[in-house]
Protein backbone atom coordinates (compact mmCIF):
# COMPACT_ATOMS: atom_id res chain seq x y z
CA UNK A 1 0.00 0.00 0.00
CA UNK A 2 3.06 2.23 -0.20
CA UNK A 3 2.03 3.66 -3.54
CA UNK A 4 -1.34 4.75 -2.24
CA UNK A 5 -0.48 5.94 1.29
CA UNK A 6 1.14 9.30 0.63
CA UNK A 7 1.61 12.00 3.22
CA UNK A 8 0.48 15.46 2.20
CA UNK A 9 1.75 18.20 4.53
CA UNK A 10 -0.69 20.85 5.78
CA UNK A 11 0.91 23.58 3.68
CA UNK A 12 0.76 21.48 0.46
CA UNK A 13 -1.27 23.13 -2.30
CA UNK A 14 -2.01 21.00 -5.34
CA UNK A 15 -2.59 23.95 -7.67
CA UNK A 16 0.58 25.67 -6.49
CA UNK A 17 3.02 22.76 -6.16
CA UNK A 18 1.52 20.33 -8.67
CA UNK A 19 3.09 17.22 -7.12
CA UNK A 20 4.85 16.05 -3.95
CA UNK A 21 8.18 15.83 -5.82
CA UNK A 22 7.89 19.50 -6.76
CA UNK A 23 6.88 20.34 -3.19
CA UNK A 24 9.99 18.61 -1.78
CA UNK A 25 12.23 19.83 -4.62
CA UNK A 26 13.17 16.33 -5.80
CA UNK A 27 13.11 14.54 -9.16
CA UNK A 28 10.76 11.65 -9.76
CA UNK A 29 13.74 9.36 -10.47
CA UNK A 30 15.40 10.30 -7.20
CA UNK A 31 19.19 10.07 -6.93
CA UNK A 32 19.45 8.63 -10.47
CA UNK A 33 18.70 12.10 -11.82
CA UNK A 34 21.29 13.99 -9.78
CA UNK A 35 23.13 14.93 -13.03
CA UNK A 36 20.06 15.39 -15.16
CA UNK A 37 20.96 19.06 -15.67
CA UNK A 38 24.06 17.85 -17.59
CA UNK A 39 22.01 15.45 -19.70
CA UNK A 40 23.29 12.45 -17.73
CA UNK A 41 21.06 9.72 -16.31
CA UNK A 42 22.32 7.01 -13.98
CA UNK A 43 21.32 3.56 -15.28
CA UNK A 44 22.22 -0.04 -14.59
CA UNK A 45 24.53 -1.21 -17.39
CA UNK A 46 25.76 -4.75 -18.13
CA UNK A 47 28.97 -5.35 -20.08
CA UNK A 48 28.17 -6.85 -23.48
CA UNK A 49 31.60 -8.49 -23.91
CA UNK A 50 34.89 -9.20 -22.09
CA UNK A 51 37.29 -6.27 -21.58
CA UNK A 52 40.62 -5.40 -19.91
CA UNK A 53 40.66 -2.31 -17.79
CA UNK A 54 43.13 0.28 -19.11
CA UNK A 55 44.06 1.54 -15.64
CA UNK A 56 44.63 -1.66 -13.63
CA UNK A 57 44.93 -4.02 -16.61
CA UNK A 58 42.54 -6.49 -14.96
CA UNK A 59 40.17 -8.68 -16.87
CA UNK A 60 36.45 -7.87 -16.47
CA UNK A 61 34.08 -10.54 -17.68
CA UNK A 62 31.01 -10.16 -19.82
CA UNK A 63 27.81 -9.58 -17.81
CA UNK A 64 29.32 -7.56 -14.97
CA UNK A 65 26.94 -4.74 -13.99
CA UNK A 66 27.77 -1.13 -13.25
CA UNK A 67 25.96 2.07 -12.37
CA UNK A 68 26.79 3.85 -15.62
CA UNK A 69 26.28 7.44 -16.64
CA UNK A 70 24.12 7.35 -19.76
CA UNK A 71 24.36 10.30 -22.13
CA UNK A 72 23.22 11.02 -25.66
CA UNK A 73 26.16 12.09 -27.84
CA UNK A 74 24.69 12.08 -31.36
CA UNK A 75 22.42 10.47 -33.96
CA UNK A 76 22.79 7.97 -36.75
CA UNK A 77 20.02 9.18 -39.04
CA UNK A 78 17.05 9.09 -36.63
CA UNK A 79 18.62 6.60 -34.17
CA UNK A 80 20.33 8.19 -31.11
CA UNK A 81 23.86 7.22 -30.11
CA UNK A 82 24.41 6.73 -26.37
CA UNK A 83 27.60 6.53 -24.29
CA UNK A 84 27.92 4.61 -21.01
CA UNK A 85 30.65 5.80 -18.63
CA UNK A 86 31.48 3.26 -15.90
CA UNK A 87 33.96 3.17 -13.01
CA UNK A 88 36.04 0.01 -12.64
CA UNK A 89 35.23 -1.89 -9.46
CA UNK A 90 38.86 -3.02 -9.13
CA UNK A 91 40.39 0.46 -9.34
CA UNK A 92 39.42 4.10 -9.63
CA UNK A 93 39.71 4.12 -13.45
CA UNK A 94 36.86 5.04 -15.77
CA UNK A 95 36.05 3.48 -19.14
CA UNK A 96 33.46 4.42 -21.72
CA UNK A 97 31.42 2.25 -24.09
CA UNK A 98 29.25 3.60 -26.93
CA UNK A 99 26.50 2.18 -29.13
CA UNK A 100 27.10 1.73 -32.87
CA UNK A 101 23.69 1.72 -34.66
CA UNK A 102 25.33 1.47 -38.06
CA UNK A 103 26.75 -1.96 -37.28
CA UNK A 104 24.28 -2.85 -34.47
CA UNK A 105 26.97 -3.34 -31.84
CA UNK A 106 28.85 -1.78 -28.89
CA UNK A 107 32.38 -0.34 -29.11
CA UNK A 108 34.88 0.63 -26.41
CA UNK A 109 35.99 4.24 -26.91
CA UNK A 110 38.28 4.92 -23.91
CA UNK A 111 39.66 3.50 -20.62
CA UNK A 112 39.62 -0.19 -21.67
CA UNK A 113 40.17 -2.56 -24.56
CA UNK A 114 37.83 -5.20 -25.88
CA UNK A 115 38.72 -8.86 -26.08
CA UNK A 116 38.58 -9.89 -29.73
CA UNK A 117 36.29 -12.90 -29.86
CA UNK A 118 34.49 -12.20 -33.10
CA UNK A 119 34.25 -14.86 -35.78
CA UNK A 120 34.75 -13.59 -39.31
CA UNK A 121 32.45 -15.58 -41.63
CA UNK A 122 34.23 -14.38 -44.78
CA UNK A 123 37.47 -15.99 -43.63
CA UNK A 124 35.66 -19.29 -43.13
CA UNK A 125 33.80 -19.42 -46.44
CA UNK A 126 30.64 -17.66 -45.25
CA UNK A 127 28.99 -14.34 -45.96
CA UNK A 128 29.18 -11.09 -44.09
CA UNK A 129 26.40 -10.54 -41.58
CA UNK A 130 26.56 -6.75 -41.71
CA UNK A 131 26.78 -5.24 -45.18
CA UNK A 132 28.37 -1.84 -44.60
CA UNK A 133 28.85 -1.03 -48.30
CA UNK A 134 25.56 0.36 -49.68
CA UNK A 135 26.93 0.47 -53.26
CA UNK A 136 28.12 -3.12 -53.30
CA UNK A 137 26.02 -5.69 -55.12
CA UNK A 138 24.69 -8.88 -53.57
CA UNK A 139 27.30 -11.53 -52.92
CA UNK A 140 24.99 -14.33 -54.04
CA UNK A 141 22.46 -13.34 -56.75
CA UNK A 142 20.36 -16.47 -56.20
CA UNK A 143 20.12 -15.77 -52.48
CA UNK A 144 19.11 -12.16 -53.15
CA UNK A 145 16.48 -13.32 -55.68
CA UNK A 146 15.09 -15.87 -53.24
CA UNK A 147 14.94 -13.23 -50.53
CA UNK A 148 13.06 -10.78 -52.76
CA UNK A 149 10.68 -13.54 -53.95
CA UNK A 150 9.92 -14.56 -50.38
CA UNK A 151 9.28 -10.93 -49.46
CA UNK A 152 6.92 -10.51 -52.43
CA UNK A 153 5.02 -13.71 -51.58
CA UNK A 154 4.72 -12.65 -47.97
CA UNK A 155 3.38 -9.27 -49.02
CA UNK A 156 0.79 -10.81 -51.42
CA UNK A 157 -0.34 -13.61 -49.11
CA UNK A 158 -0.15 -11.97 -45.68
CA UNK A 159 0.26 -8.21 -45.74
CA UNK A 160 -2.18 -7.22 -48.51
CA UNK A 161 -5.09 -9.41 -47.23
CA UNK A 162 -4.47 -8.12 -43.73
CA UNK A 163 -4.52 -4.51 -44.92
CA UNK A 164 -7.76 -5.17 -46.81
CA UNK A 165 -9.35 -6.68 -43.71
CA UNK A 166 -8.27 -3.69 -41.62
CA UNK A 167 -9.66 -1.31 -44.26
CA UNK A 168 -12.99 -3.16 -44.33
CA UNK A 169 -13.12 -3.15 -40.54
CA UNK A 170 -12.35 0.57 -40.46
CA UNK A 171 -15.06 1.27 -43.04
CA UNK A 172 -17.49 -0.84 -41.02
CA UNK A 173 -16.93 1.11 -37.81
CA UNK A 174 -16.55 4.56 -39.37
CA UNK A 175 -19.49 4.44 -41.77
CA UNK A 176 -22.61 6.51 -41.08
CA UNK A 177 -25.76 4.30 -41.14
CA UNK A 178 -28.00 7.30 -41.80
CA UNK A 179 -26.06 8.29 -44.94
CA UNK A 180 -26.14 4.71 -46.23
CA UNK A 181 -29.88 4.50 -45.64
CA UNK A 182 -30.34 7.87 -47.35
CA UNK A 183 -28.44 6.73 -50.45
CA UNK A 184 -30.42 3.48 -50.64
CA UNK A 185 -33.77 5.26 -50.26
CA UNK A 186 -32.81 7.90 -52.83
CA UNK A 187 -31.85 5.22 -55.34
CA UNK A 188 -35.08 3.32 -54.64
CA UNK A 189 -37.17 6.46 -55.27
CA UNK A 190 -35.39 7.13 -58.57
CA UNK A 191 -35.88 3.56 -59.80
CA UNK A 192 -39.51 3.62 -58.66
CA UNK A 193 -40.24 6.79 -60.65
CA UNK A 194 -38.60 5.34 -63.76
CA UNK A 195 -40.60 2.14 -63.38
CA UNK A 196 -43.87 4.04 -63.02
CA UNK A 197 -43.15 6.17 -66.10
CA UNK A 198 -42.27 3.05 -68.12
CA UNK A 199 -45.46 1.31 -66.98
CA UNK A 200 -47.58 4.35 -67.94
CA UNK A 201 -45.99 4.47 -71.40
CA UNK A 202 -46.65 0.74 -71.88
CA UNK A 203 -50.31 1.13 -70.86
CA UNK A 204 -50.74 4.03 -73.31
CA UNK A 205 -49.22 1.99 -76.13
CA UNK A 206 -51.43 -1.04 -75.34
CA UNK A 207 -54.59 1.06 -75.26
CA UNK A 208 -53.66 2.80 -78.53
CA UNK A 209 -53.12 -0.41 -80.49
CA UNK A 210 -55.66 -2.53 -78.57
CA UNK A 211 -53.01 -4.90 -77.22
CA UNK A 212 -53.79 -7.33 -74.39
CA UNK A 213 -52.98 -6.08 -70.92
CA UNK A 214 -50.99 -9.21 -70.00
CA UNK A 215 -48.62 -8.64 -72.92
CA UNK A 216 -45.12 -7.87 -71.64
CA UNK A 217 -43.40 -5.15 -73.66
CA UNK A 218 -39.64 -5.20 -74.08
CA UNK A 219 -37.61 -2.23 -72.92
CA UNK A 220 -36.40 -0.29 -75.93
CA UNK A 221 -32.68 -0.59 -76.48
CA UNK A 222 -30.18 -0.91 -79.30
CA UNK A 223 -30.48 -4.71 -79.33
CA UNK A 224 -34.29 -4.68 -79.34
CA UNK A 225 -34.33 -2.07 -82.13
CA UNK A 226 -31.96 -4.15 -84.26
CA UNK A 227 -34.00 -7.31 -83.67
CA UNK A 228 -37.27 -5.54 -84.57
CA UNK A 229 -35.78 -4.10 -87.77
CA UNK A 230 -34.48 -7.51 -88.76
CA UNK A 231 -37.92 -9.08 -88.21
CA UNK A 232 -39.58 -6.26 -90.18
CA UNK A 233 -37.22 -6.79 -93.13
CA UNK A 234 -37.96 -10.52 -93.11
CA UNK A 235 -41.73 -9.98 -93.14
CA UNK A 236 -41.46 -7.33 -95.86
CA UNK A 237 -39.54 -9.70 -98.16
CA UNK A 238 -42.12 -12.45 -97.52
CA UNK A 239 -44.95 -10.03 -98.38
CA UNK A 240 -43.24 -9.03 -101.64
CA UNK A 241 -42.86 -12.70 -102.62
CA UNK A 242 -46.56 -13.33 -101.98
CA UNK A 243 -47.60 -10.25 -103.96
CA UNK A 244 -45.47 -11.30 -106.93
CA UNK A 245 -46.96 -14.81 -106.91
CA UNK A 246 -50.50 -13.36 -106.77
CA UNK A 247 -49.81 -11.06 -109.74
CA UNK A 248 -48.47 -13.98 -111.78
CA UNK A 249 -51.62 -16.02 -111.04
CA UNK A 250 -53.92 -13.11 -112.07
CA UNK A 251 -52.07 -12.41 -115.34
CA UNK A 252 -52.19 -16.10 -116.62
CA UNK A 253 -55.36 -17.18 -118.65
CA UNK A 254 -57.46 -19.82 -116.84
CA UNK A 255 -57.24 -23.38 -118.13
CA UNK A 256 -60.89 -24.51 -117.99
CA UNK A 257 -62.70 -27.26 -119.90
CA UNK A 258 -65.62 -26.44 -122.19
CA UNK A 259 -68.92 -26.42 -120.30
CA UNK A 260 -72.22 -27.95 -121.30
CA UNK A 261 -73.57 -24.55 -122.20
CA UNK A 262 -71.05 -24.29 -125.00
CA UNK A 263 -71.70 -27.80 -126.29
CA UNK A 264 -75.06 -27.08 -127.94
CA UNK A 265 -73.44 -24.49 -130.17
CA UNK A 266 -70.87 -27.04 -131.25
CA UNK A 267 -73.53 -29.66 -131.80
CA UNK A 268 -75.62 -27.17 -133.69
CA UNK A 269 -72.68 -26.45 -135.98
CA UNK A 270 -71.99 -30.15 -136.56
CA UNK A 271 -75.59 -31.23 -136.98
CA UNK A 272 -76.60 -28.28 -139.08
CA UNK A 273 -73.92 -29.12 -141.58
CA UNK A 274 -76.06 -30.53 -144.37
CA UNK A 275 -77.45 -29.63 -147.73
CA UNK A 276 -78.76 -26.11 -147.74
CA UNK A 277 -82.48 -25.64 -147.74
CA UNK A 278 -83.13 -28.99 -146.06
CA UNK A 279 -86.07 -28.57 -143.67
CA UNK A 280 -85.48 -31.92 -142.02
CA UNK A 281 -81.90 -31.05 -141.16
CA UNK A 282 -82.84 -27.75 -139.56
CA UNK A 283 -85.63 -29.35 -137.58
CA UNK A 284 -83.36 -32.13 -136.35
CA UNK A 285 -80.72 -29.58 -135.29
CA UNK A 286 -83.31 -27.51 -133.37
CA UNK A 287 -84.61 -30.57 -131.53
CA UNK A 288 -81.11 -31.69 -130.56
CA UNK A 289 -80.24 -28.19 -129.36
CA UNK A 290 -83.31 -27.99 -127.16
CA UNK A 291 -82.59 -31.45 -125.78
CA UNK A 292 -78.99 -30.48 -124.94
CA UNK A 293 -80.10 -27.23 -123.26
CA UNK A 294 -82.67 -29.09 -121.20
CA UNK A 295 -80.09 -31.67 -120.07
CA UNK A 296 -77.63 -28.95 -119.17
CA UNK A 297 -80.16 -27.10 -117.00
CA UNK A 298 -81.23 -30.31 -115.24
CA UNK A 299 -77.63 -31.29 -114.40
CA UNK A 300 -76.67 -27.79 -113.27
CA UNK A 301 -73.71 -27.66 -115.60
CA UNK A 302 -71.69 -30.10 -113.45
CA UNK A 303 -69.14 -32.25 -115.17
CA UNK A 304 -67.85 -32.34 -118.75
CA UNK A 305 -69.91 -33.86 -121.64
CA UNK A 306 -68.67 -35.85 -124.54
CA UNK A 307 -70.34 -35.74 -127.96
CA UNK A 308 -69.74 -38.28 -130.69
CA UNK A 309 -71.24 -38.37 -134.19
CA UNK A 310 -71.48 -41.80 -135.94
CA UNK A 311 -72.35 -42.24 -139.62
CA UNK A 312 -75.61 -40.87 -140.96
CA UNK A 313 -77.35 -41.15 -137.58
CA UNK A 314 -76.58 -38.40 -135.11
CA UNK A 315 -76.33 -39.94 -131.62
CA UNK A 316 -75.17 -37.93 -128.59
CA UNK A 317 -73.63 -39.75 -125.60
CA UNK A 318 -73.29 -37.83 -122.28
CA UNK A 319 -71.10 -39.05 -119.49
CA UNK A 320 -70.84 -37.30 -116.18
Amino acid sequence: MQGFNKYYPPDYDGEKHGSLNAYRGKHALGDRARKIDQGILIVRFELPFNIWCGTCNNHIGMGVRYNAEKKKIGNYYSTPIYSFRCKCHLCDGWFEIQTDPKNTRYVVTSGARQKDEEWDPEENGGFAIHDTDPNGGPVDPLAALEKSTDAQNHMNQVQIPRLEELQMLSDHYSVDPYMRSKKVRQRFRTEKKLDQARRAADDTLKSTYALPEELALTVESEDSRAEAHKHWEKERLALEVREKAKRRMVGRPPETAPTASSRPSLLHKKLSAGPPGSAISSLRARILENTARHASSSLGGIGPHRTKVLGNKDIVFRKT
